[in-house]
């Protein structure tokens, strides 16, 4: 019998790997998801228990719009083993009432990444079945391709494709929904209705029946979790059927283009190629002078979560345009969460082409001295209602220039840095404008959210922060500084936005509060000035340019550790101060109401490293706070890391369990440990 294992066996990347005893325990393997994606916005995600928990779990989430319009096509395949007068169901299906039938992953004798790959190996008496999942990067294209390992008999495996056309966000309530399915060469058409875009499910081998068979009542326990709907109906499309002997494999291909290539071992070559460039050239940007000294093995997972978020976003200003997810699987992309994500996601992985991208592309959407909040899923008009993202925009740009000295894209961005300064200065939308008396900026109106604490449930905002927010004016200071020095490189006057600096920087002053030994968060709003305990001002200290004294950056940093700092992030609200909630759950309003309200953020991280680091300039010690994060990629979402956890230990993860400036900032945060490192040994060596 020859072996069909030695695929991935070169990989050279220790993998994420689980055991029954992970994935023979419901609990513990449907917590667990896995993430695969295209690089358009199409996505497919799941259980390690290959049972649906969320609306937005499939095999192939498209894109009809990148990276939006992502529209979910094949929901699941139901895989049966036939062997030596059994069957063994693979797949497991919860259904409304709570009932669990079958319980396929009780047959799962282990789970890992190849990469990206999520790999599955069953074990059916002596046989060994493995199945991979991935896709094709640029294509709404998802390969399943299953190999006997071992048998001492040959098989049938029998596959039910299971599939819908929805957004992705909705359920299904099918009624009478006929979709139409015909044949074609290799498999099965399917077109929803008319006007959707055809599909099309084909194998490699094999035979294939067509059905048409609604079920009903699919239950997803985390909807329901989340207080949504948590009923939906699939259909059942058609049956795939191939007898296998060992060394045997068949494939699944669902994708949106009739001339999908049916090889999978080309498939997943390119789909491993396409990873191992991304690695060697993050191993290049962090050991430049000797790769081979090794990175550990979680944070190389970490460069392939990155690539994820990175997405195009093509227009006729920007053909080859990128942007950047928020996080799998609901969000799509934002500009402040774009921008804060650049630098760990692109240059500290040696992507500085991708950064370019991205900075040129949303140059394009600057309006009114505004980067985009956010575009809308379903198309209309793009939104704005932001303070922040457009200064983030500004230290990313600083950010890409340090990293490659390009003054060319410096001399093309420019006039677009100058009109963000002016706009600013005159005043924007939502009363973002200049305060003369003391050089800092006030942001906000009744009923809007503009800094990155911005839950809204209907007309409740829970963190209005009206007046002027710690963060927003730390980057307003840093922007100017950035300003400055960038106007210098073009040969540009830089002597106004060093005197807008040098009044941010008095002005600054006004944020300490002598009383509590911290920063205010936000000062002259409706009631005052707000004493509230949380991490925005950790920003005042991480960034570039900072306006604090070098004893109130320590003391930012101590309260903020002792207070906010947990393995996984900082908390958004400190456990003493009113209104803080623990854990982030129950519905929509529960949860919005806790979202800002003591929440830990896997993003803060990064600037309290850097802001650490500042202040004690101890890598090693930095370097800790980091070293949780090596567990939490086998929790979750698997080799990935969350949104958000909650306030209280355990710090259950919760909300998108893939999130860019969670991975992002882990990212960056080693970097500028790894670079203490070098500057500290470097200075022990001279000395000695």
């Amino acid at each position: 019998m020859g072996s069909v294992s030695d695929v991935g066996d070169s990989w050279g990347l220790s993998c994420l790997d689980f055991g029954r005893e992970t994935c023979g325990h419901l609990q513990a393997a449907e917590r667990r998801e896995w993430l695969v994606t295209n690089g358009l916005g199409g996505y497919a995600c799941g259980t390690v228990a290959n049972l649906l928990t969320r609306r937005y779990h499939g095999l192939l989430i498209a894109a009809l719009a990148p990276p939006l319009g992502r529209t979910l096509m094949l929901t699941k395949l139901d895989e049966t083993v036939g062997y030596v007068g059994r069957d063994y169901p693979l797949f497991a299906n919860r259904w409304a009432g709570d009932a669990l039938e079958p319980t396929g992953f009780q047959h799962i004798e282990c789970f890992h990444l190849e990469g990206t790959t999520p790999v599955w190996t069953f074990a059916c008496a002596d046989a060994l079945l493995r199945k991979r999942i991935w896709m094709e990067a640029g294509a709404n294209t998802t390969y399943v391709w299953y190999e006997l390992v071992r048998a001492s008999a040959p098989l049938t495996l029998s596959i039910k494709a299971i599939v819908n056309y929805r957004d992705h966000h909705a359920t299904t309530q099918a009624d009478d929904w006929a979709m139409r399915l015909e044949p074609v060469e290799a498999g099965l058409g399917v077109t929803a209705f008319d006007g959707a875009v055809p599909f099309y499910l084909l194998r490699d081998k094999g035979d294939v029946v067509t059905r048409h068979t609604w079920y009903r009542g699919y239950m997803l326990a985390m909807e329901e979790a989340r207080g949504l709907d948590g009923r939906d109906d699939h259909l059942y499309a058609g049956r795939f059927q191939a007898e296998l002997r060992p060394g045997d494999s068949l494939t699944i291909i669902a994708t949106t283009e009739r001339e999908a290539s049916l090889d999978p071992r080309a498939a997943h070559g390119r789909r491993q190629s396409y990873e191992r460039r991304l690695l060697e050239r993050s191993d290049g940007q962090r050991m430049p002078d000797n790769p081979a000294r090794g990175v550990p093995d979680w944070q190389r997972h970490l460069v392939l979560a990155a690539d994820q978020f990175i997405v195009n976003r093509d227009s006729l200003e920007s053909p080859d345009g990128r942007t950047v997810v928020a996080g799998y699987p609901w969000f799509g992309d934002w500009g402040r969460d774009t921008m804060i994500s650049l630098p760990g996601l692109t240059l500290t992985t040696g992507r500085h082409a991708v950064a370019e991208r991205i900075l040129r592309t949303f140059s394009h959407f600057v309006d009114r001295g505004m980067v985009p909040n956010r575009f809308p899923d379903h198309g209309g008009k793009t939104e704005y209602n932001t303070a922040d993202a457009t200064l983030w925009y500004v230290e990313a740009l600083r950010a890409y220039v340090a990293a490659t000295q390009d003054e060319s894209l410096v001399r093309d961005l420019f006039p677009v840095l100058r009109g963000i300064i002016d706009w600013h200065e005159q005043g924007t939308r939502f009363n973002i404008g200049l305060d003369a008396d003391d050089g800092l900026l006030y942001a906000g109106e009744s009923g809007v959210q503009l800094t990155w604490m911005d839950a809204k449930v209907d007309d409740w905002v829970v963190t209005p922060r009206i007046g002027k927010p710690v963060e927003i004016n730390a980057l307003w200071y840093n922007a100017l500084r950035i300003a400055a020095d960038l106007a210098r490189l073009v040969g540009d006057p830089s002597d106004y936005y060093e005197a807008m600096a040098d009044s941010a920087c008095r002005g600054f002053s006004r944020f300490w509060n002598e009383e509590a030994g911290y920063c205010y968060d936000v000062i002259d709003g409706p009631d005052g000035d707000d004493p509230a305990l949380r991490p925005n001002q950790l920003l005042a200290v991480s960034l570039t340019h900072c306006a604090l004294t070098g004893d109130q950056q320590r003391a930012v940093v101590d309260v903020c550790a002792r207070e906010l700092l947990t393995s996984y992030g900082l908390r958004s609200l400190a456990p003493g101060e009113p209104g803080y909630v623990a854990c982030y759950s129950g519905d929509l309003q529960e949860r919005d109401g806790a979202y800002h309200q003591g929440t830990v953020w896997g993003w803060l991280i990064g600037p309290f490293v850097a802001a650490h680091l500042r202040v004690y300039g101890d890598p090693g010690r930095a370097a800790s706070f980091l070293e949780p994060f090596a567990q939490h990629l086998r929790d979750h979402a698997v080799g990935s890391i969350s949104e958000i956890f909650d306030g209280d230990p355990p710090f259950t993860p919760r909300g998108c369990v893939a999130q860019a400036w969670s991975v992002a900032e882990v990212l960056r945060a080693l970097q500028l440990v790894e670079r203490a490192l070098a500057e500290s040994t470097g200075a022990q060596t001279d000395e000695g």
